[in-house]
């Protein structure tokens, strides 16, 4: 690791405010210590199994394209696994929210393979790894399969709608008020989009100076 990261430390890097290039060496190389010590993952043929490939026609004239992380095992369950890093912990709260990463869903759907993971690298004081896992649906496959049919049709007749995304830890829907209604959980749904007693007092509006 060492020899790897010194070709770099002669480069034009730019480091965010509490990082040089000798504290992000020592963070990866206790992070590199955590996953080792933790002997959670496995990946059998490496060669074949590390930044696989995966190529699916989504048209006549044009194939999606998509490079996978890994394919191995994660606690005994062959998966699919996906490498972050970052200096904050992922939300693992409410249940269900990793299965709407439209990359692990985009993933499952190239693959056929429905359990996914993740393998998070944190950089903080206190170096962790976490390991978040989820199943991604036959549905949710199918919606993705949909999404890109329509998208590519809409890109060959040269209409280009923007489209949102997710990505941990800025995390839209970790305060979007509808993620129950993603994730079936009616709860959520009641605490954040049923009107409470009062609400429809409005009377505040008119003591307002404009």
């Amino acid at each position: 690791m060492y020899q790897e990261w010194s070709g770099c430390q002669k480069s034009e890097l730019h480091f965010s405010k509490n990082d040089t290039w000798d504290r992000m060496l020592q963070q990866g190389i206790q992070l590199s210590d955590r996953f080792c010590q933790d002997d959670r993952i496995r990946i059998r043929q490496p060669r074949r199994n590390l930044q696989v490939k995966a190529v699916r026609p989504v048209s006549r004239t044009n194939d999606f394209v998509a490079y996978v992380d890994a394919i191995g095992y994660l606690d005994g369950t062959r998966c699919l696994l996906e490498w972050k890093t970052t200096s904050s912990r992922y939300p693992e709260e409410p249940n269900g929210l990793l299965a709407l990463d439209p990359q692990l869903v985009c993933y499952s759907w190239m693959t056929g393979i429905a359990e996914v993971a993740q393998v998070v690298f944190v950089r903080k004081g206190m170096v962790e790894v976490q390991y978040l896992r989820t199943t991604i649906t036959h549905e949710q496959r199918q919606e993705f399969g949909q999404l890109v049919e329509d998208t590519i049709h809409r890109i060959e007749s040269a209409q280009f709608l923007p489209h949102s995304g997710i990505r941990f830890p800025q995390n839209p829907c970790s305060s979007c008020p509808y993620v129950g209604l993603c994730l079936g959980r009616q709860d959520l749904a009641d605490g954040t989009l049923v009107r409470r007693p009062g609400a429809e007092d409005l009377g505040w509006l008119d003591e307002l100076n404009y």
